[in-house]
């Protein structure tokens, strides 16, 4: 029996190197990869330049955005001299307070609840969870009178949770993402084994320390997640900080800064840039600290749960 092979043919390297077929190569990268590093840099360039921007504005010694039309013409450190001469620092600091206390009541309540919800079996289990995501499709727009008046009702009971307190503020926070971190939370925490809960127990641990010292180190990455919204989130609110919050030495900055530029003709632009500036950091600093956990921290949620 015998067996026949077709003789393979081979291309030339003359033929290969032809400009015809660089032609082609180029057209096919051009088609399937190349458009996307013009795109690229087009994004990159649209959201670069708000920045440059604003930047460009905080060293502006006019004050005005009409005088920044042509970014970077001059350079001057007057609008962040003159931050000390208001009270920005002040509003600063209320600003870090409320957005820490926000961040860390939202890690800690969100945490237990999602625990109880992922461990135990209890009965309304499934309708509470149910209703958390109700509430949550309702915009907290409409919310914002009923918390205006029930702030009013409670602090003539207890004045440190009534309007102009920095403490109500921040337990609305805690109110309005409980359902969310919730759900969040709870996702990741049914990705942690059972078992490791029933070995605990064997030896003797409690729930207290189950919770504390093996579950919590192993959801880090979701804890730094919800930690970080729940700051970004308040840092950057107006609505519900200017509704809650009345005399200016309680007023944040996203309060306190949209006085500078609130009226048309008396309006401070550079030192509202500069402001915007310096506000930046705190919020960048803890975005970048935190990074490496953001993506583990959304994505494992999704696999089981």
């Amino acid at each position: 029996m015998s067996t026949s092979t077709t003789p393979t043919r081979t291309v030339p390297a003359d033929d290969r190197n032809s400009p015809t077929r660089s032609k082609a190569r180029r057209r096919r990268w051009l088609a399937e990869v190349g458009w996307k590093y013009p795109l690229a840099l087009l994004l990159i360039a649209y959201a670069i330049f708000p920045l440059l921007y604003v930047i460009s504005a905080s060293f502006n010694p006019r004050g005005s955005l009409a005088g920044s039309s042509a970014m970077f013409t001059a350079f001057s450190t007057a609008n962040y001299a003159s931050l000390w001469d208001t009270s920005y620092w002040q509003w600063f600091l209320n600003t870090l307070y409320v957005s820490g206390g926000a961040a860390l009541g939202a890690v800690i309540m969100g945490a237990a609840a999602a625990y109880a919800f992922s461990r135990f079996r209890f009965k309304g289990r499934r309708f509470s969870l149910t209703t958390l995501l109700i509430v949550q499709m309702f915009p907290q727009t409409i919310a914002f009178v009923a918390v205006f008046l029930l702030l009013l009702a409670l602090g003539e009971v207890v004045p440190a949770l009534g309007i102009n307190s920095r403490l109500a503020l921040i337990a609305v926070y805690l109110g309005g993402a409980l359902g969310a971190n919730t759900f969040l939370m709870y996702g990741f925490f049914n990705t942690i084994p059972m078992e490791i809960d029933e070995s605990a127990k064997i030896d003797g641990a409690s729930h207290a320390q189950i919770f504390w010292q093996l579950i919590m180190p192993l959801v880090a990455p979701i804890l730094a997640v919800v930690g970080l919204l729940a700051f970004i989130s308040s840092f950057g609110d107006f609505i519900l900080a200017k509704i809650i919050l009345v005399s200016e030495d309680n007023w944040t900055l996203s309060v306190g800064m949209y006085q500078w530029v609130s009226n048309q003709l008396t309006s401070r632009w550079g030192l509202f840039a500069a402001g915007v500036v310096l506000a930046a950091i705190p919020v960048l600093t803890l975005f970048l600290a935190l990074q490496r956990y953001i993506v583990g921290g959304l994505t494992a949620g999704s696999v089981k749960g």
